[in-house]
């Protein structure tokens, strides 16, 4: 049996919305304005989970030593704002999941590591009605997996880590979790393997969002 918490935090690229297709699409449409090489879906999914900085780091040759990364970074960005949500949508379950979350009177937040314009309106889009706090990467604040900004989830909704836990489907999750003395939950959905998981530390796993309920 799944044990029942308070409040529930959230990541949100391949935990609750299924990113990948998009961060792809837009990271060759920027290598591709630059004459870079093309990245594999595959390739852009291990890049992922750092930020969309870190993603781009990984993805251009030579990374942060290129002489035009902040262009091809400021690509990115650009077309992903515009792009974001061309076929992202959220995992099957997921929708229910929060419904009944909410329907249980539980505080429910997402933290990302995404930038912060781009969590917050794909959360209001998909999630407004359940998800009251939404935070993302932005300067002045260390993302995960410093506690920063599950700590700032936290007061903004008015609660302690007690009674809360993380989810999440990356190593960073797992690290988060820790680095905020919280529990956290694996998915087996996301952009992660069990095995990998397994290898950073995750212990608590769900292979749908129904099994958070029970």
């Amino acid at each position: 049996m799944m044990k029942e918490y308070s409040t529930y935090i959230f990541d949100l690229d391949g935990t609750l919305l299924d990113t990948l297709t998009d961060l792809a699409a837009s990271c060759n449409y920027a290598l591709q304005q630059y004459g870079m090489p093309q990245r594999t879906i595959d390739e852009v999914c291990m890049f992922v989970g750092n930020g969309v900085k870190k993603l781009m780091e990984r993805a251009i040759p030579n990374g942060l030593d290129n002489p035009q990364f902040e262009d091809v970074y400021q690509c990115f960005r650009q077309h992903y704002l515009e792009h974001g949500l061309d076929h992202t949508a959220p995992y099957a379950g997921v929708m229910p999941m929060l419904a009944e979350l909410k329907r249980r009177k539980k505080n429910i937040a997402v933290v990302s590591n995404k930038f912060y314009k781009a969590t917050q309106e794909l959360c209001q889009h998909f999630f407004g009605e359940y998800v009251e706090v939404a935070i993302g990467e932005r300067e002045g604040i260390n993302k995960k997996p410093a506690p920063d900004t599950v700590l700032e989830a936290l007061a903004q909704l008015g609660v302690t880590n007690e009674g809360a836990v993380y989810i999440g489907d990356s190593d960073v999750d797992i690290a988060t979790a820790k680095n905020c003395h919280m529990p956290c939950i694996s998915v087996l959905w996301g952009f992660r393997d069990k095995e990998f998981l397994l290898r950073s530390g995750a212990s608590t796993f769900i292979s749908s969002p129904d099994e958070l309920l029970f």
